[in-house]
């Protein structure tokens, strides 16, 4: 069976999505994009490959048996709804877009209405089995920190007050709730969103952003701790190549997601 995928954007997680789906024997897929206007233009190797869609009308048209969604908050705030309701299943990967309530339950009702089912990547984080166990608990507690170094925050250093170029030392960029962390960093914290999504919430998911000049790779440290017990777990990502924001791990996340999506056995 070939399956139709449509991707919204084109930038560097999700060329390493298709290159992931091209090389794989057990995956027969026809892929098309829609390039969001915040997304430079397709990379050269895929012309031709990557067929490609000029609307939300020629995609919804195209009747893809998947949507994956790599193109930032906005992406998912102008497409999505629509999908949705049009009976498309989707991947989404700006999770700090679903910080947004009122978004959120937007997309849910569209996805009852349409008969369709969104997915959330675990990205570059562990332990949401772990979190999904106790998301109906008032006594739990989840704090997260996001641990980067200066080239993860470069561009955004300057506007808080920080010269990347002199820091020594490691700062605190942020400490409060996984939904103002998600909305205030669009770029860098969509591991707490998820997180929230997958525990107790986006105002009790507790969340630290520190940029280090000495860190090794993309830390993400979270700990929990209930009555049913306590969970610390602590991931030193690679960054991605083309994007130091990002954990190189991601696009494999996004791969696995969509593998389990389109199986008829899956795990977990």
């Amino acid at each position: 069976m070939t399956h139709r995928i449509a991707f919204i954007g084109l930038g560097a997680i999700a060329s390493d999505v298709a290159a992931g789906l091209s090389e794989d024997p057990g995956m027969a897929c026809t892929l098309a994009a829609l390039t969001h206007k915040a997304d430079t233009s397709a990379p050269d190797p895929w012309a031709g490959r990557i067929a490609p869609l000029s609307s939300l009308d020629e995609l919804l048209s195209w009747r893809p048996d998947l949507v994956v969604e790599m193109a930032g908050q906005p992406a998912v705030q102008q497409y999505a709804e629509a999908c949705l309701e049009a009976g498309l299943d989707m991947v989404i990967c700006s999770v700090g877009a679903l910080a947004d309530d009122g978004l959120l339950s937007r997309l849910v009702a569209a996805a009852e209405r349409g008969r369709a089912r969104i997915r959330v990547p675990a990205g570059a984080v562990a332990g949401l089995d772990y979190l999904q166990a106790l998301a109906g608990r008032a006594d739990a507690e989840v704090v997260y920190e996001s641990r980067k170094p200066v080239a993860a925050w470069r561009a955004e250093l300057p506007a808080l007050g920080i010269d990347p170029e002199t820091l020594d030392a490691s700062r605190v960029l942020f400490s409060g709730s996984a939904r103002e962390a998600a909305l205030r960093f669009p770029k860098n914290l969509n591991v707490a969103a998820t997180l929230a999504l997958a525990g107790i919430g986006m105002e009790r998911t507790r969340v630290e952003v520190v940029v280090d000049p000495q860190a090794r790779g993309n830390q993400h440290t979270v700990r929990v701790n209930s009555p049913l017990g306590d969970m610390q777990i602590q991931l030193v990502n690679a960054p991605a190549p083309t994007n130091p924001k990002t954990s190189w791990l991601v696009a494999q996340s996004v791969l696995s997601t969509i593998r389990r999506h389109l199986a008829f056995f899956t795990i977990g």
